[in-house]
């Protein structure tokens, strides 16, 4: 059965982007940060992704042949190519990625049934899409890779209107200052 996991970057002040929809804050050109990125993500068969985030992530259908790329930007790039998307948009006229797939809605009864049938994890990213799924009750853990910076504003990473009780399930620090936390969604 595989697991619906929303990770992605945060500020301390808890945004995944800045007011300028910027979250180039988030420390992801550390190699150390980068790997463990790459190798968390070994897991995941399948990204869903909202429209803004898919066309920040589309990067790394061309990262590999980037020829000057380091070693850890070309190893993410061959774990995100490896994986399957799905593009939830109303607006995106069409994908720009092998391995991808367009929806016009986000039916979370659906989904849950989809996750729970697969023999992988899927990751929702992007705090928007995220929002839908965590105020559905259909998401199984939390990643957040929480930089050191604040940033006064922005995208919040978690919708502020929503109560999660959430359990420590383990915790990493980088040398870059940036901890990554995961946490198990409790239910009921």
């Amino acid at each position: 059965m595989g697991r619906l996991v929303y990770s992605m970057f945060s500020s301390l002040d808890g945004y995944a982007s800045d007011t300028s929809g910027s979250s180039d804050w988030g420390g992801a050109l550390d190699p150390a940060l980068h790997d463990f990125v790459s190798e968390q993500t070994r897991t995941v068969g399948t990204y869903l992704y909202g429209r803004r985030m898919y066309q920040t992530m589309t990067f790394w259908e061309t990262a590999l042949d980037l020829p000057d790329a380091p070693e850890f930007v070309r190893t993410y790039a061959a774990v995100w190519q490896a994986a399957d998307k799905v593009v939830y948009s109303t607006t995106l006229e069409q994908v720009s990625s092998a391995r991808t797939r367009l929806e016009r809605s986000f039916d979370p009864v659906a989904v849950r049934a989809w996750v729970d049938g697969l023999d992988h994890d899927v990751t929702i990213d992007g705090p928007t899409l995220a929002g839908h799924a965590l105020r559905a009750g259909i998401v199984d853990e939390v990643q957040s890779y929480l930089a050191p910076v604040s940033v006064g504003g922005g995208l919040r990473f978690l919708p502020a209107d929503l109560r999660l009780d959430l359990e420590l399930l383990d915790e990493r620090r980088f040398g870059n200052g940036t901890l990554w936390l995961r946490y198990g969604v409790r239910r009921g």
